[in-house]
């Protein structure tokens, strides 16, 4: 599946609803969805700064893509990195770093986070591309 249709297919599920507590609602069940990482992967190294809550990332190349892997201590932003591994996992460094990720604001999303909430969003992507970046330049 490409970037855009992982994005187009998120942003199908919420229109599904008008209320953001059913949006927080599905957020949520991304964030329960969401595949545990390794207790050994939660590091310091890992662990995103600029987030409110914690959140660790972790990347490693597979056949020349990227295969992120991601934790939080809070469940509506575990739903958050839920649904960036699902739209960012498994491309190349190129395509990560030239997509246009217009899921986030054709949701709501940013508009419905609170300011250190949304900061963290942006530390969030900050951290794939520089991933990306890295695994490019190599």
């Amino acid at each position: 599946m490409s970037i855009n249709e992982a994005q187009d297919s998120i942003i199908e599920e919420f229109e599904a609803f008008d209320d953001w507590i059913d949006r927080y609602e599905l957020i949520s069940d991304y964030g329960k969805a969401l595949k545990p990482m390794p207790e050994e992967d939660k590091t310091d190294q890992n662990l995103i700064d600029g987030c409110q809550s914690k959140v660790w990332f972790t990347c490693r190349v597979e056949d020349g893509k990227l295969h992120f892997t991601g934790a939080s201590d809070a469940l509506l932003v575990k739903g958050i990195v839920a649904m960036l591994l699902f739209v960012l996992n498994d491309h190349t460094p190129d395509e990560i770093l030239q997509a246009d990720l217009y899921f986030i604001d054709r949701i709501g999303l940013r508009e419905h986070l609170s300011p250190t909430r949304s900061n963290g969003l942006v530390a969030m992507l900050k951290q794939m591309k520089l991933y990306a970046l890295a695994y490019k330049s190599k």
